[in-house]
């Protein structure tokens, strides 16, 4: 299956036409879908109307520098606060990135989007791309935030999608564009960047995105290109029965594969569930692709379909609200 992106702010008639495709479950939006919070629920009543099957619409919606929608939404922090008041005081740290996660929720379902890609688990080792958007370096502190987290979003009727497996934040590369490779031994791994994965397993996430990075004491092959990670190592050893997907295909290091149809393959035959293809430009050549395929069961992502709908009126109305957001900005979650 794929999840696919789509060019501007309202539904082109060829986009319809891509939502037809039986290899296509879904679309992810981004700030160049993002106008205010009435153009974007217009918009994902569109792609429903649209598609002859129900449409899983997602996000990244992580707070810091990666939130796709802002005007009319929380100014959420970097996850990377929390972290740092986790060492001052760690059951506030908790409380609040479990508020964080509820409000992030609760504000993408308002607007009829039902999944925002998060947390992520990375550790925040030195990764530019990951940067703030990790809670801490430590595997300890990552693993107990990420359990209030997806406490947070289930609590909004949002699933939690633990990314990226099995850890990006120790690599120095970017893989927007360039190839990243992190030597370490599974052992290591194991007692480092694993363990944040098994906590947020072990809470219940429902989703999981791949890293495309290479662990060659592992395996050959990036992450999400690799059966021993996905079906030996997460499905089988830590036990992960939700859906996984992979990282955007259009990004550099995901060239490994080959052209868009031989990483669409190689990610699918490998173990992933969904395939995200993120640049536009890259869909039609990529549902071709699934044409060779068997057909797609598009039921696999039900799981990930928003739970309890409120629209706006619904969630300005609810306490929560209006205290989530204060919490988040007040003095007790400044980080000195």
């Amino acid at each position: 299956m794929l999840v696919i992106g789509i060019a501007g702010k309202e539904l082109a008639p060829h986009e319809g036409e891509w939502l037809q495709h039986p290899g296509c479950a879904g679309v992810i939006l981004f700030s160049r879908n993002f106008e205010s919070r009435s153009q974007v629920a217009e918009l994902t009543e569109s792609i429903r109307a649209a598609a002859p099957r129900p449409q899983l619409i997602c996000v990244d919606q992580e707070g810091g520098r990666v939130q796709r929608f802002r005007d009319g939404y929380a100014d959420l922090p970097p996850l990377e606060n929390f972290g740092a008041l986790y060492l001052r005081d760690p059951d506030a740290a908790m409380k609040l990135a479990e508020e964080h996660a509820w409000l992030m929720a609760s504000e993408i379902r308002a607007t009829g989007v039902d999944l925002s890609f998060a947390p992520v688990v990375d550790l925040g080792r030195g990764n530019l791309a990951i940067g703030n958007r990790a809670f801490h370096a430590e595997p300890a502190i990552v693993g107990e935030l990420t359990r209030a987290y997806v406490r947070g979003m289930h609590s909004a009727g949002m699933a939690a999608t633990l990314k990226h497996f099995p850890g990006h934040g120790s690599v120095l590369e970017d893989t927007h564009f360039d190839e990243a490779i992190d030597p370490r031994p599974l052992d290591v791994l194991r007692q480092e960047d694993l363990l944040p994965f098994v906590a947020g397993i072990d809470a219940g996430a429902d989703a999981v995105m791949m890293a495309h990075v290479i662990y060659p004491a592992v395996a050959p092959e990036p992450a999400g290109y690799s059966p021993r990670w996905m079906n030996e190592i997460l499905r089988g050893e830590m036990g992960f029965r939700g859906v996984i997907f992979s990282d955007d295909i259009g990004m550099a290091a995901a060239e490994s594969a080959g052209g868009v149809a031989a990483r669409i393959d190689a990610h699918l035959d490998a173990g992933c569930d969904v395939v995200l293809v993120c640049p536009p430009v890259l869909v039609a050549d990529s549902l071709a692709a699934m044409d060779r395929r068997p057909t797609s069961n598009t039921a696999t992502l039900v799981s990930l379909m928003g739970r309890g709908f409120c629209g706006w009126d619904g969630l300005l109305a609810e306490a929560r609200y209006d205290g989530a957001r204060a919490a988040l900005g007040g003095p007790d979650f400044k980080v000195g």
